[in-house]
């Protein structure tokens, strides 16, 4: 062989060995690899670098490979921006997903995707963080598998940021921002061990937190609902027969009520709401709720609202310059409530306002009410009969505001707003 013909062969072999390179790193990227020990598979890393909607290197593409995938994988999302078209596929490995924003606030914008939901969890184990999901008609993100976590993120402008479905358990919601949603968060059922906490809800449409089943469970954990901030949302938390303990959260200037609870389950505790031109917390038909610790300043109506309900706790919460101070209304008379070490400071109108019902008042104090520490009514139903109000009163203090019991009754009265989903 000449010299020449030597130095083409040498050439071809160098671009052929470049080529299985190229296509050992291109499989690195897409394909699991395996370690040194015969059939365990390490982690997939899969990059996005593509912001179209289909096609390598894509959000859609990275979805695919990861489904495959016979170990744990991680997706990071390269590029600023995606505009989805069509629906992705769902999270489906099994043996977990971490889709990571690799810049900060790496947008999805699914404006034109006109149904489902933008990412679907069907699979354990699955964490996202740092992205921004915008503009969705359905949720930015529907959970229907057990331990998800959601972390440094934020969903606007969607019809339900988070969607959590019955059977998900274990979801951890952190560190988040849910802006001008109709609903922040929706759960279907508790779950176990779930968690929403350093979040931020600003603007949501109906609610930032809806929590809510047609009839409660005795087996459920209650989810942890703590250390967020609500401002300025059509109703702060809803709760209806999912257990709930809300703890250490800010509320301000809600358009409806900071937090509504329904059925039993709940437990209201050390939160501070502020502003609002309805009504800080209502209990309504609820049983066996606690309302302990809470601050409530300047709400335009009632600070607390007991309506219908049986075995609530209303203890050791602070009101100041509120419409109202606490009302009982239409309790259930086989189960009193109790308020117990309330402090009511300068009500607009009436301290405690009890009215069809007979609660258990006890070591309150009402300070300078523009009207009466203690007003107590009969309740007139629309069929005649008569409720009569027979608290128990026992060591309150009413400084400088009358108190007293009207022997007028009360005529029926409108139901108070039914919420919808």
């Amino acid at each position: 062989m000449t010299m020449g013909h030597r130095l083409i062969a040498a050439i071809v072999v160098f671009v052929l060995l470049g080529g299985v390179v190229a296509l050992s790193h291109w499989r690195g990227n897409q394909r699991v690899p395996t370690s040194p020990v015969a059939g365990k598979a390490v982690e997939v890393q899969v990059h996005v670098t593509n912001a179209g909607d289909r096609g390598p290197g894509t959000l859609r593409e990275a979805l695919f490979v990861v489904a495959t995938a016979v170990g744990p994988t991680s997706i990071s999302i390269d590029v600023p921006k995606i505009n989805l078209e069509t629906a992705l596929p769902a999270f489906v490995n099994g043996h977990g997903v971490k889709l990571l924003g690799a810049t900060s606030g790496v947008e999805i914008d699914a404006q034109a995707l006109h149904a489902g939901p933008v990412l679907d969890i069907a699979a354990p184990n699955t964490s996202i963080e740092g992205v921004v999901i915008r503009n969705c008609s359905s949720a930015g993100i529907l959970v229907r598998a057990s331990h998800f976590r959601l972390s440094a993120s934020t969903i606007t402008s969607c019809e339900v940021g988070v969607e959590v479905a019955e059977n998900a358990g274990e979801t951890l919601l952190e560190r988040d921002h849910f802006v001008k949603d109709r609903l922040g968060v929706r759960f279907a059922a508790a779950g176990r061990n779930s968690a929403v906490a350093n979040s931020e809800f600003t603007q949501n449409k109906d609610a930032g937190l809806w929590a809510v089943r047609g009839a409660p469970d005795s087996h459920d954990d209650a989810i942890a609902i703590h250390d967020n901030k609500f401002t300025e949302d059509g109703i702060g938390i809803v709760a209806g027969n999912i257990p709930v303990l809300v703890e250490r959260n800010d509320f301000i200037n809600a358009h409806g009520v900071d937090v509504h609870l329904i059925g039993a389950g709940a437990v209201i505790r050390g939160n501070r709401i502020n502003g609002g031109a309805s009504m800080g917390i209502v209990a309504e038909n609820a049983r066996g709720a606690i309302i302990d610790d809470n601050e409530l300043e300047g709400i335009a109506t009632y600070g607390v609202m007991v309506r219908g309900s049986s075995n609530t706790l209303v203890r050791g919460n602070r009101l100041h310059n509120c419409g109202y101070g606490l009302a009982f209304v239409l309790g259930d008379a086989h189960g009193a409530s109790t308020a117990a070490g309330n402090t009511i400071i300068e009500p607009k109108f009436d301290g405690i306002d009890v009215i069809g019902d007979s609660p258990i008042l006890r070591a309150n104090q009402v300070v300078r009410a523009r009207a009466m520490a203690l007003h107590v009514e009969d309740f007139q139903a629309p069929n005649g009969k008569k409720l009569q109000s027979q608290p128990f009163l026992d060591n309150n203090k009413f400084d400088n505001s009358p108190a007293g019991g009207s022997s007028t009754t009360a005529a029926a009265q409108p139901a108070a707003p039914t919420v919808t989903q």
